[in-house]
């Protein structure tokens, strides 16, 4: 099975960043492998449409990005399938958001879509300031975000090994804009 773990989210403001921020760590602290299933970990960033003939060559997808539930606060973390989004699940709450809305929107029409899970999270601070500084909600709840993809590559048969114990979701946002990550491979 192919398994594309994808970060969405324009690290240039503030919280909308972290599904990129997101996946840098994961790749930064694990190495993920596994005998039966190839995994591949891209950072999509704001590209949206433009990752159709990427997504649909996996078997199994995992989006990381920011949503907007009904009665949620910042730092709240929400999986589910993207084929069974919860009622109080919008993710519209920027334009990259719909963007990738319409844009799995589109593979599904065409027949294309991968099982698809989105490991979505709600920001606190999403605005025009350029920083890449997350806000304190995220920050804490990057564990509770690693532990449910964790999982779900456990029971998929994926081996984890802890490469990098010191590094930090902060020390990611502060460099993820130089990394960039294709097929398994850091362009730093």
């Amino acid at each position: 099975m192919n398994i594309l773990i994808l970060g969405i989210g324009n690290i240039l403001f503030q919280d909308e960043g972290i599904g990129a921020h997101f996946i840098h760590y994961i790749d930064e602290k694990y190495e993920l492998s596994s005998p039966k299933h190839i995994i591949n970990i891209v950072d999509g960033g704001t590209l949206a449409q433009r990752l159709i003939p990427e997504i649909i060559k996996y078997d199994k997808v995992f989006v990381v990005d920011c949503i907007d539930a009904l009665d949620s606060k910042a730092g709240d973390v929400y999986f589910f399938d993207y084929l069974k989004i919860p009622d109080k699940i919008d993710w519209q709450g920027s334009a990259h958001e719909v963007e990738m809305l319409q844009t799995l929107n589109m593979i599904k029409l065409n027949g294309d879509l991968p099982s698809t899970f989105v490991l979505g999270i709600v920001p606190k601070r999403v605005a025009n300031d350029t920083t890449f500084e997350l806000s304190s909600e995220v920050v804490s709840a990057v564990k509770t975000m690693e532990n449910v993809l964790l999982k779900e590559l456990k029971n998929l048969d994926v081996d984890l090994k802890i490469n990098n114990y010191s590094i930090s979701i902060e020390k990611i946002a502060n460099y993820s804009f130089k990394r960039e990550i294709i097929n398994n491979h850091k362009i730093v």
